[in-house]
């Protein structure tokens, strides 16, 4: 890894560099690392690695161990599912939220980010279908103007993508994931706030459906029914 420029905030360049290393697979799950050796790879002192590595672990993409070091979060199927709980939560209602009040300037935007979406998934290219269908919800959600909430929805999908579990290739093909989200891309451009709202809470479901029941079944690990399991949200 490069080292980082010189700047005053060597924190935000730590944060962004960790981060990216973590998402990469270029620091592995479970994996103990030290400030000084993290420091030493960054090329920078332990400090900014330090403040660095709690604002990580405020998303849960690090744990810091007390005199042991930093461990990189592996995600367990609880993480999962409570993942898939959270975004039940604030995403179907921020939805609707972005539906009701979008502009046209808002809808064009949200339409580019679907195109893109549409055109990354003919490619058959799982890596970039999961972040065209990344960069969709975040453009979408980002209209409700409750930036907070999107951040947080951010750092949420993070932590499932740290340790490559996804829907693609394995439960559906890129094309497949891409047609997933066209109810609610119609909804939202129609300004039809309610129906845009359901059709992510069935999206988000169908998801969680494939996600949580095949990573259970690849780790011996007995589940009831998801729906059963997510109804309360």
């Amino acid at each position: 890894m490069d080292n980082l420029e010189r700047a005053d905030n060597l924190t935000d360049q730590a944060i962004t560099r960790l981060r990216a290393a973590i998402l990469g697979g270029e620091l592995k799950p479970g994996e103990l690392y030290s400030a000084t050796q993290l420091g030493e790879w960054l090329g920078v002192s332990r400090t900014p690695v330090r403040e660095a590595v709690q604002q990580l672990a405020k998303t849960g993409l690090v744990v810091v161990e007390r005199n042991k070091g930093i461990r990189i979060q592996s995600t367990t199927l609880e993480d999962l599912i409570e993942g898939f709980q959270v975004r039940l939560m604030l995403e179907v209602p921020v939805t609707r939220q972005a539906t009701a009040v979008r502009t046209d300037a808002d809808v064009q935007r949200v339409n580019e980010a679907f195109r893109t979406f549409q055109k990354v998934s003919e490619t058959d290219d799982p890596a970039a279908t999961l972040r065209a269908d990344r960069d969709f919800h975040l453009a979408l959600l980002t209209v409700s103007g409750n930036q907070r909430v999107v951040k947080l929805l951010e750092d949420l999908r993070n932590v499932v993508l740290l340790t490559g579990v996804e829907t693609v290739p394995k439960s559906r093909s890129p094309r497949e994931a891409f047609e997933d989200h066209r109810d609610i891309y119609e909804a939202f451009v129609a300004g039809e706030a309610e129906k845009a709202g359901q059709a992510m809470r069935r999206h988000i479901l169908n998801t969680a459906r494939m996600l949580v029941l095949r990573e259970a079944k690849e780790r011996r690990i007995s589940v009831g029914d998801i729906e059963s399991i997510l109804s309360w949200t």
